[in-house]
Formats: structure tokens, sequence, C-alpha cells
């Protein structure tokens, strides 16, 4: 006889959050402070100033907030001295923009330029901060990368031949590792919204639907509820579970026996949540039901073991445990979770091998996965804070049991 999940109820407007949306931006206070721990960092491995070329590590000391990194045409750049306010090295389209936040040191020039795309400006930049023989860090490290032309880069190096190019991953890791609680209140807003749409999904959806339709109610909701972008959503649906987790959706139709999956990274105020709801589509098998109670299971796992002195290897050695004691085909992923903020995954990495120490303030996914045989999989994924006393939920914590979605 096959175990059936609880029906949802009824009402479109169950379990919602009546929580406040937080204010936008943060005040100069947020950015002093996230500067001055930097100049700290720096001046104890005798750094004279920072180099910084991407979206997230420009926006962490300014506050520039833009969809304008989508073009690939123009670079843009800041340099962080080791005394006074960072300076902002940018084409002038963004001029505006970036004096709306708290620098004032902005310097342009007209971009594009290919013979010279703002690298002479940068270069006498360098030059004025951290001297001819000075020492500038740069973010080379894992999950970094260079936003400008290489043969630029190859032009500045040039340039400033004096000067010692060295790792700054480390000082740009250990400052974004721990948010701050204007920081966790945007992320924990965003869950909010994405949680209430997810509870209410049954309602807005019915089996038959195409998956391309699902996901395009769902990001219309979550664009309704107050999200202001939904630049990622993925998942899948398929008989007892599905192939992947990255895939678009398709022209299918759910189907009776489906397990419909929806992982969504939606942005409020340039932070993400990360999570996924798992929904059975009019029934479910026992082995079904069996896999999300284990993939449950190990969240709760995770839940209890990710506290302040723990390490990113005790939380994923906790959740494997629960894993590989299923009745299920074990799980082939290579990560049970990551850091989250201001980008979608973030360091650090929930794996066997990361030793990172869980301080009060780090905002980390759970995400158990399972192979459940024929090619099938389920994952599950909750956004937790880490605590004095332990982790806390910033999603609306799953149902214990799989919740069905029925005609």
């Amino acid at each position: 006889m096959e175990k059936q999940p609880h029906d949802l109820p009824k009402d479109p407007h169950s379990g919602g959050s009546n929580r406040p949306l937080p204010p936008r931006g943060f005040p100069v206070s947020e950015f002093e402070h996230r500067l001055s721990r930097a100049q700290r960092l720096m001046n104890e491995q005798g750094i004279a100033a920072l180099l910084l070329t991407t979206e997230p590590e420009i926006r962490y000391f300014s506050g520039f907030l833009t969809q304008f990194w989508q073009s690939p045409t123009r670079p843009w750049f800041m340099v962080v001295p080791f005394w006074g306010k960072p300076i902002a090295v940018i084409p002038e389209i963004g001029a505006a923009t970036m004096a709306a936040t708290w620098l004032d040191d902005i310097r342009t020039w007209p971009s594009p330029a290919p013979e010279d795309d703002g690298i002479s400006l940068l270069a006498w930049t360098l030059l004025e901060v951290a001297g001819h023989t000075g020492r500038v860090g740069l973010p080379i490290g894992p999950e970094t990368h260079l936003r400008m032309p290489l043969a630029d880069f190859e032009m500045l190096r040039t340039k400033i031949a004096g000067i010692e190019l060295v790792d700054a991953t480390s000082i740009i890791q250990s400052l974004r590792l721990i948010k701050s609680e204007a920081e966790i209140a945007k992320i924990a807003a965003m869950c909010d919204i994405a949680s209430d749409v997810f509870d209410d999904l049954p309602h807005l959806i019915t089996p038959g639907d195409a998956e391309e339709a699902v996901f395009r109610t769902f990001k219309i909701e979550l664009l309704r509820r107050g999200a202001d972008d939904v630049p990622y959503l993925v998942g899948g649906a398929g008989p007892g579970g599905y192939e992947d987790i990255i895939s678009p959706p398709s022209h299918r139709p759910l189907q009776r026996g489906d397990v419909l999956m929806l992982d969504t990274g939606s942005v409020f105020d340039g932070y993400y949540c990360d999570f996924d709801r798992n929904f059975a589509i009019d029934r479910a098998t026992d082995a079904t039901c069996r896999a999300y109670e284990t993939l449950y299971r190990a969240t709760e796992a995770g839940l209890h073991a990710a506290h302040p002195g723990a390490t990113c290897a005790d939380i994923f050695a906790s959740m494997w445990r629960e894993l590989s004691t299923g009745s299920e085909s074990g799980t082939t992923t290579g990560r049970l979770g990551h850091g989250l903020g201001m980008q979608l995954t973030e360091w650090p990495s929930l794996t066997p091998a990361d030793q990172t120490v869980l301080q009060p303030g780090m905002v980390i996914t759970l995400e158990p996965g399972l192979n459940i045989g024929s090619g099938r999989m389920m994952v599950h994924e909750e956004n937790i804070v880490i605590r004095g006393d332990g982790a806390e939920l910033l999603t609306r914590r799953a149902p214990a049991e799989l919740p069905v979605i029925r005609a």
C-alpha cells in the first residue's frame, strides 16, 4: 500500500510572513566598518592597496548596485588604499550612480576605449597609493576571477612594473564570510518572500501544467511578492524524481507520480536566497516518500551540527551519515551546501575537506542530495545563519512529509 504525502491546506495565504521589509541600502557606518576591517588586514599583510574588478567586491565597499554589469563591454575598477576611502576608477557612464554612494574620489574615462580602456588611469591611481615599489593585493584564488581583458592586465603590469602583485583572496573571503545584521536581514527578507510563494505554489499550479508554465508562474509570483529579480530558477520534474537540478524547464506537462522541484536564487536589494522545495503530483510511491524523509533527516542533522566552532566538514559528515544509512542509492554530490549572500554561491563549501570554522554571522545553505535509481535524484535545501547558540533558519522549514499537489 502506497504511503501518501499529506494534503496541503487550501488557504492561498497560509503560512505567510508579516515581517516588514528591511530598508534598502546601508548606512555609511556599514561601509566604514567594512573598510576598517579590510585596512586592518591589509596592514597586517603589508599590502598598500587592493585592486578589485568584480561586481560583488566593488559593491561590498561602495554600495554601487546596478544591472549594468550584465554588459561585458566596459571594465570597472576599485582601489582600496591602506588608509582613506576607496577610489572608484570607472567608465564615465557610471559616474552619477557611483556619486550617489558614500565614495567621493571617482575617476572616470570615456569607455569603451579599446586602445587604453582605463588602464593608464588605473595605473596612475595604483602608483599614487602604493608608490613604485609597494604591494598591491587582488583576489586570485578559488571562486574569484579577473574581470578585465587579459591583454589589458598585461598592459597594467607593464605600467606598474615595480609594484608587487600579491594574492588577497584570504582578505576578501574573511571580510565577506561574516555578514552584518543588516546583510542578514536582506537575505532573511528574500527567504520570507520565496517561502510564501513556495507555500502557495500548490494553489497556483495544477497537474497537467507544462513545466515552463510552472516556472513562469513561480517567477511572476516572486516578483509580485517583492523580489527585485529572479536571476536563478532551475528544477525539473519526473516520475519519482528528476534527472538533474540545473536544467531549464521543458514543455513536458506535470504527470501523476511526478516529483516537481523548483530551486530559486532570488534577490532583494542585492542579496540572494537559495533554496528549493519538492512536491509530489497527485501521488507518491513509498520509495519516493522514504527518499524525501531521508533528505529531511539529513537536513535536521546539518541543523544540529551547525554551531560556532564546528567546521564545514563536520556539517558535511553529519548529513552524509543520514544519507548513507538511507535505503536509497547514495549521493555523488561534491558538496552538501555553501556560503550565501551577495552571490548565489559563496565560499565556503560543505565538503569533507573544508575545515572552515563556523562563526556567528556566517550564512550558509544545507543541501543534501540523493540518487534514487533509474537516473533519478532528489535534493533539499535550506538557508541558515550561524548564531552564538547554533543555527537559525532563514527559510521557512519545509514540511516533514512530501507535500502533494492534487488536481
